[in-house]
Formats: structure tokens, sequence, C-alpha cells
């Protein structure tokens, strides 16, 4: 993790962060190294003895006890279902959460659940957000993530400075279920962008050129890109290890083919990109990184 950022002068409060996976653990790490009173849950219990074990502060065995007396709960897990079961029932959050908590959930899910959750909680007097993020493994551990926020803007103006421990930018984009929409609007884009840049490296190499030093050049262009930034020359050197699986890519398209039959949107290139994503689960793949696009062109030849 990134040791030297420079966290905004928010007063210590008592904080609970559900879920510590590759982007939970160093987000938590963040708001413990922030100075606030953090409490973890996470379901690999020795995972949160770990995190513990490396930043301080405490771990419970259940979401509703480790919420008791939070200001704020963050929560990052895998999907709908994994969300549900973390907030709901007698061991949930929600069932341990005051009136006038706010709950932050990064996890990248469906609008559908994110308006649900919501209004749950409003009806107990909890303020959900969601609030989806990009940047990856690295973007959390050095705490320079992008956060798409959708709910009451009054409940994302109290959540923004507590997130910038971990983000360089926080959006507000609408009522409960836009921060999710604005993320598939983002999973849309990457999906496009890495399959081009595959094409391109993969095109490069077999014409024979130096793709360092193109990626070099084009990066200074109007063809750049993070992905062509972080990932092009890795896609040259075949290393797929940086953290966004392709299972969750499949995860994270999924949610967008679903939400585009919901409201008409034609998104062809993403639906082709997605059944590429397929194959490469298929050939063994699902844990390499998403930029492993280009193996499916290097193995076709």
């Amino acid at each position: 993790m990134k040791m030297d950022k420079t966290y905004t002068s928010v007063p210590s409060m008592k904080v609970a962060f559900i879920g510590l996976g590759t982007m939970g653990y160093p987000m938590a790490g963040h708001l413990k190294l922030a100075g606030h009173d953090v409490c973890v849950y996470n379901r690999t219990t020795e995972k949160a003895q770990r995190w513990v074990d490396t930043f301080g502060g405490r771990m419970a065995v259940t979401p509703a006890e480790a919420v008791e007396g939070a200001s704020i709960v963050f929560a990052c897990v895998g999907n709908d279902d994994d969300l549900r079961s973390v907030v709901l029932g007698d061991h949930g959050a929600f069932s341990g959460m005051a009136k006038g908590t706010l709950f932050v959930d990064h996890t990248t899910a469906s609008a559908t659940v994110a308006r649900e959750l919501s209004a749950k909680g409003l009806a107990q007097g909890v303020q959900f957000v969601d609030a989806p993020v990009s940047g990856g493994q690295s973007g959390a551990e050095n705490g320079c993530l992008t956060v798409m926020c959708g709910g009451e803007e009054e409940a994302f103006e109290r959540a923004k400075p507590v997130m910038t421990y971990y983000a360089n930018a926080t959006t507000y984009f609408g009522s409960s279920g836009a921060g999710q929409l604005a993320k598939m609007v983002n999973q849309i884009c990457i999906a496009g962008c890495v399959q081009g840049l595959a094409e391109a490296v993969a095109f490069g190499k077999n014409a024979g050129l130096d793709i360092p030093k193109v990626i070099d050049a084009l990066s200074a262009g109007a063809a750049s890109s993070w992905q062509m930034i972080n990932r092009g020359k890795t896609m040259d050197q075949g290393k797929f290890d940086f953290g966004f699986a392709v299972d969750w890519m499949r995860k994270d398209l999924g949610i967008v083919k679903n939400e585009a039959k919901r409201n008409g949107s034609d998104i062809p290139v993403t639906t082709l990109v997605d059944e590429y994503y397929a194959e490469i689960q298929r050939a063994g793949g699902g844990r390499l990184d998403t930029s492993s696009l280009i193996i499916r062109l290097n193995s076709s030849k």
C-alpha cells in the first residue's frame, strides 16, 4: 500500500468495513491509517485476523457485530447475493445499525439491488449510497480509486470526505442505482478498449514492430488510454497477474447485459467481448487479468 498518501482532515470516527477481498482489504486499511476506529468483517475470519494483525483495529464474527456503534458502514463484496447476505437477516448489517447510520456499498452490483437495499434502509432510518469503484487493485492500494455514487445527495456529501482516503475522484450521479449505472458505462468502455488494445498489440507484433516503442509513442497521442499505458507492454510480455480477473469482468458484463435488455440499449461490441472472455474462462484463464484477451488472438495464428 501507498503509505505516504495525504489524508483529508476529518474527525476520527467509528466505522465498519465488510468484505476484505482484493479491493476491500486495502480500502479498509486506508481508513485505519487515517486514524479511524475500524472494525472489519470478512466471511473468512483468517483474512480478517490478518488485516487486524497488519493494521490494528478490530474484527467481528458477523456483520451485525461489526457495525455496532459505527457512524458509517462500508462494504465491498462479490455480487448482488453476497451483498444481500451481509446486509439483510438477523446477523446482517442492517440489523445492527442505528437510525442515522450511513451504509456505503462499494460492490459492483446491479442497480436493482441498490434500489432494493436503499428502500429497506430508509424504512429503518439508514441511508444507503451505492458507490462502485474503478481503478483495480493498484488503485485501492495507492488510494486513488474513482468512485461513482447514487443515493440521497446529502448522504453522498456525508460520505465523500471519508471516501477520499482511498479515492482521487468521487462523483454523485443521482438517485439510488445511478452509481451502479455509471459503473456499467465504465465497464462497457473498458471492454471495448481492452479488445482494441489486444488487437493492436497483436497486429503490431505480427508486423514486426517494437511494441514497447509503439506503446510509448502512442501513449502521448490520441490513441492513449489507461489500458494502453498500464497494460500495453505487459500484454506484449504475456503478463496477466494484475488483480482484476476475467471472472470478475464477466460478472460485471453480465450485469451490463441484463441492464441493457431492461433499458433497450444495443451493446454489440460489449456482448462480443464478453464471449471472448468466456473463451478465456473455458481455457482455464478465469483468474487471469482482463488484458489476457490477447491470448486468444495469439493462439488463433
